[in-house]
């Protein structure tokens, strides 16, 4: 029998009628295929929250001003944001890393500083990046990961604080998916319709542009630092063969991005949830992937991921602690 085999079986003779935990059984599978194990475990799981601003915000496509990116970053240090909550909750180890916010923290705060640069440029003016900024921020997120394998972590969260980011994430999406500029737009941190409708046209105008060809050069044009820096992160992850928990659109983007670089690692990828975000839905479709979870929550820093740990602990748990019906005496169907 192959490990797959072995792992369907395994969950077929569990004290339960076949199929009758559904998605859970399709995640208990998909963990032990990645690990390679027939008893597969959550090994310290970490989430990291990765920081930047972007030049492209100086165009009004958030209806919150940049400032808010280094205020949040503050409140994460504190303890108080969605994402401390949730990683609280779900005992996941959280990271705040400073890849690109434009503003200098003070010393002695909870913050990983690996700034590459204060926020990315104006993509309505020139390039997001240059190919040595994204390469760094992208170094940035590697090297956190492969620090989190060292720790003995093998299931890894990433998150995002970035005023204006949605920007860059539908850009990556067009490029990657052919999917039209105006299906990729939406309200990101609360736009009304009118506002859409100008950033769209910002993005189309954006879009139109420029040419890059490469994955990498695609990213440095359209991204962010934090993106870029997720991006890697994700690629240092599926080579420490991680269990990956995808966010929502922005993380999504990230993901697609990286998939560019290197496609099996979507095996290693668990979507969260469905994000409210408009183009989130169309991503999934494209990747042809069914994510956990439905909250019509668009709220990023990983969120989405967060809310999802139990779930998927619970996937472990099952094959590895319920009785199978051998062991509780319990007749299977004919």
């Amino acid at each position: 029998m192959t490990l797959k085999d072995q792992l369907q079986h395994k969950i077929d003779n569990k004290t339960k009628p076949l199929g009758s935990l559904g998605i859970l059984e399709e995640i208990a599978l998909q963990i032990g295929m990645v690990q390679n194990n027939l008893s597969p475990k959550i090994e310290k799981p970490a989430h990291l929250v990765f920081a930047a601003d972007h030049g492209v915000a100086d165009e009004g496509v958030s209806p919150y001003p940049k400032d808010v990116t280094w205020q949040m970053v503050m409140n994460f240090c504190g303890g108080g944001a969605a994402i401390n909550v949730f990683c609280r909750q779900s005992e996941m180890d959280l990271k705040v890393i400073d890849v690109g916010v434009d503003f200098d923290f003070p010393a002695g705060l909870p913050v990983i500083n690996k700034k590459v640069a204060h926020g990315s440029r104006n993509m309505r003016k020139e390039p997001a990046m240059t190919m040595e900024e994204c390469e760094a921020a992208m170094e940035v997120g590697a090297a956190a990961v492969r620090a989190e394998a060292e720790k003995g972590c093998n299931t890894i969260g990433c998150g995002e604080m970035g005023i204006g980011n949605t920007s860059p994430s539908s850009l990556l999406m067009h490029r990657f998916t052919g999917i039209s500029i105006e299906e990729c737009t939406g309200r990101g941190s609360g736009l009304v319709e009118e506002q859409v409708d100008r950033k769209t046209r910002i993005l189309k105008e954006i879009a139109d542009k420029y040419d890059p060809h490469t994955p990498k050069e695609i990213l440095a044009t359209f991204g962010g630092l934090e993106i870029a820096a997720m991006v890697g992160a994700y690629l240092e992850a599926k080579k420490q063969n991680m269990l990956i928990l995808v966010d929502g659109f922005i993380s999504t983007a990230a993901i697609i991005t990286a998939m560019q670089m290197d496609a099996t690692i979507k095996g290693n990828c668990i979507f969260c949830h469905s994000s409210d975000e408009k183009g989130h839905k169309r991503m999934l479709e494209f990747l042809e992937v069914r994510p956990l979870l439905q909250l019509n929550m668009r709220l990023g820093e990983g969120t989405g991921a967060a809310v999802a740990m139990p779930l998927v602990r619970s996937a472990v748990n099952f094959i590895n602690e319920m009785s199978s019906m051998e062991d509780a005496g319990v007749s299977n169907k004919e």
